[in-house]
């Protein structure tokens, strides 16, 4: 049972009016204790996601035909509603887990993808020049998206060891870790997860409570690292120049970055309607990386607003919910996860909107994928897991007693 969990029996007093369920199941204290109000945004964002996909399948349909056949325009959109159907258990399964057992969880699934991330090279396949994905009989996915959730608990576990003991090397310990995921990322060539890796450990860093000094080293290192990443990876380099224009001049057409900018303002505020667009059949990865573009052509510049209105209401509700927080590792926990999740978004939507240069990022929970879907879901689970909490704890100064039964 989570931190907090209660135990059904009668209240004597303190709770100003509360009723007090008397149901003794796992799944009724979880229904009192999950936080439904994210997981209600949650759904929000899928069920966008699923108008998404239907709106951008025919695209990818008619993209990755190889053959003369008719292919069915909403099979995308059908595979998303599979995905969605094994993400959504594995989520709530996750969220049940008592804290403890979720951190476990977290740590044996860094160690078991981190050891996937090392044999990307050797199982893998090149798709669009990268080699990010294992494919094994009847089964593709990428690690590193399952990596993520899971290596932001840990990193979150490893910093939160220093409010036990100072003297433990978590800093350095949890930067090398970084650091070699970061590697790893960069030889598929990854240059967006491997920002988002970076981005979070110092996410965390701040939230630790480093030293100014630190903080200012960190941002120096940053800067460097920008500097040889243009200099020296080419992946990288050629991403921000053709986001710069410095690029070599070709008769190829308009670039990605450039066709998701049109996309995304054919619409207007209320757009042309479901089905409508057609600026999005000259679109790359309709249904992944730029579907916020197709969203924005069929639905409207509006209903892009909403959308990043609902991923801040998920930004900020987990952020009141660690308001009355103490425990170190939680508070680390959930806002990385957090940050994962709305940094990955702020870079698909900034990429869509020309603000970013390309980095092969989806759109969470909205963008089609399997390896996505799952292991945003694994994110999720985790996340819940962490603010669960008794709804019918007296947090002010008075005094909750319970019954002995």
């Amino acid at each position: 049972m989570a931190s907090g969990s209660f135990k059904p029996g009668r209240l004597v007093n303190g709770l100003r009016g509360k009723t007090v369920p008397r149901e003794r199941t796992a799944l009724a204290i979880w229904f009192w204790e999950i936080d439904r109000v994210l997981l209600s945004l949650i759904a929000v964002l899928i069920a966008i996601g699923l108008v998404a996909v239907a709106a951008a399948s025919p695209v990818a349909a008619i993209d990755r035909s190889t053959s003369q056949v008719a292919v069915n325009p909403l099979i995308y959109f059908y595979r998303q509603l599979m995905w969605v159907g094994i993400g959504l258990p594995v989520m709530l399964v996750i969220s049940m887990l008592p804290r403890t057992q979720a951190r476990r969880l977290a740590v044996v699934l860094t160690a078991v993808f981190l050891v996937m991330m090392l044999l990307v090279p050797v199982l893998g396949n090149s798709i669009n020049g990268a080699k990010r994905w294992i494919d094994l009989p009847g089964i593709r996915f990428q690690p590193s998206e399952f990596l993520k959730p899971a290596f932001v608990v840990t990193l979150a576990w490893l910093l939160s060891l220093r409010g036990k003991d100072a003297s433990l090397p978590v800093i350095p310990i949890s930067g090398m870790l970084t650091a070699f995921v970061a590697l790893l990322l960069m030889r598929q060539p990854d240059f967006g997860q491997t920002v988002i890796f970076c981005a979070v450990w110092s996410a965390l860093l701040l939230l630790s409570g480093v030293s100014m000094k630190a903080i200012g080293a960190l941002v120096g290192a940053a800067m460097g690292l920008f500097v040889l990443t243009y200099m020296f990876y080419e992946n990288g380099r050629n991403r921000i120049n053709d986001f710069l224009g410095l690029g070599v001049a070709t008769d190829t057409g308009p670039d990605q970055a450039d066709l998701a900018h049109k996309t995304i303002t054919n619409g207007g505020f209320t757009g042309v309607g479901p089905g409508g667009g057609q600026a999005k059949f000259h679109l790359p990865e309709a249904h992944t990386d730029y579907i916020f573009s197709v969203i924005g052509e069929e639905f409207g510049l509006l209903a892009c607003i909403g959308i990043a209105i609902v991923y801040l209401a998920i930004i900020v509700r987990v952020l009141l919910r660690l308001l009355d927080e103490e425990d170190s590792f939680i508070i680390l926990a959930a806002a990385g996860l957090t940050t994962e999740l709305g940094l990955q978004a702020i870079i698909n939507m900034g990429v869509n909107a020309h603000i970013f240069p390309s980095k092969g990022m989806t759109l969470p929970f909205i963008s089609y994928g399997g390896s996505s879907m799952i292991a945003l879901c694994i994110g999720v689970g985790l996340l819940l897991a962490f603010t669960r909490r008794n709804p019918f704890m007296d947090r002010s100064p008075y005094v909750v007693k319970w019954s002995g039964r």
